[in-house]
């Protein structure tokens, strides 16, 4: 089973760690390179609606729900 990555990032103007499995990891790349913007920046989209949602978790919903209206 792979392990989670933990990666540091800046989102809205303060440093962030963000640790989620290898492939989440890749579509979250995928999905901020179609939008030409970084991924620090599709992070602090979703982090901006994520509610009392933890970043990592609200991530995995984000591209879940992006994933299924395919």
């Amino acid at each position: 089973m792979a392990k989670d990555r933990k990666r540091s990032l800046t989102v809205a103007g303060h440093r962030t760690s963000l640790s989620l499995e290898p492939e989440f990891w890749e579509e979250l790349q995928t999905r901020a390179a179609a939008r030409k913007q970084p991924v620090s920046a599709l992070v602090a989209e979703i982090d901006r609606s994520r509610g009392e949602r933890n970043l990592s978790s609200a991530v995995r919903v984000w591209l879940l729900k992006r994933a299924s209206s395919k």
